[in-house]
């Protein structure tokens, strides 16, 4: 007799920019894709419950208007930790995990190194645990988090490229004496 396997019982929730999820089940997956923006997974180990946001940029820079504050971090941290605090979570107990922060476009103003700086400073603020992070490089990555164990999984999409060179001047023969003082 052969027996089939289980059902695959894990549930996938895709969290895009501006959103947020929280949860306390098991079977749940929370994932994502980032490039320049960042994730922050929030785990509490005892009340067994996490989340995961995903945000554009790191602040609104004096911009006003509530539509537009989802993109933000930190209205995003705050919406993340307000919905685990709801789930039975300890402000004192949340370990953290941050995603992306890549730089994606040469030439452009570094939005994920920006957002990156801002989530770690979020989280020294608010004295909650970094446990890990991969920030930063040049490559997008999809992001999957199971809450209720604190367990994430990255995969990184397409091979980073190495920078071109650095322009080379040739250096003159006769450079001269040099002094050190």
């Amino acid at each position: 007799m052969t027996l089939a396997p289980p059902p695959d019982t894990v549930r996938k929730i895709h969290v895009i920019q501006g959103e947020f999820h929280v949860s306390g089940d098991p079977d749940v997956m929370l994932t994502t894709v980032l490039g320049s923006c960042v994730a922050a997974c929030l785990h509490d180990p005892v009340a067994r419950v996490g989340g995961m946001n995903h945000f554009l940029l790191a602040d609104n820079a004096g911009q006003r208007g509530d539509e537009e504050a989802v993109r933000y971090g930190a209205y995003a941290m705050e919406m993340l930790i307000n919905g685990l605090l709801k789930l039975g979570a300890s402000r004192g107990r949340l370990q953290a995990k941050l995603f992306g922060g890549a730089r994606m476009f040469n030439g452009l103003s570094d939005v994920g190194a920006a957002n990156a700086r801002f989530a770690r400073q979020f989280l020294i603020d608010e004295g909650i645990t970094l446990i890990g992070d991969s920030l930063g490089g040049t490559v997008a990555r999809r992001v999957e988090f199971w809450p209720t164990t604190g367990r994430a999984r990255q995969r990184l999409n397409g091979a980073a490229e190495p920078p071109p060179p650095a322009p080379r001047r040739p250096i003159p023969a006769d450079l001269g004496e040099v002094e050190l003082f």
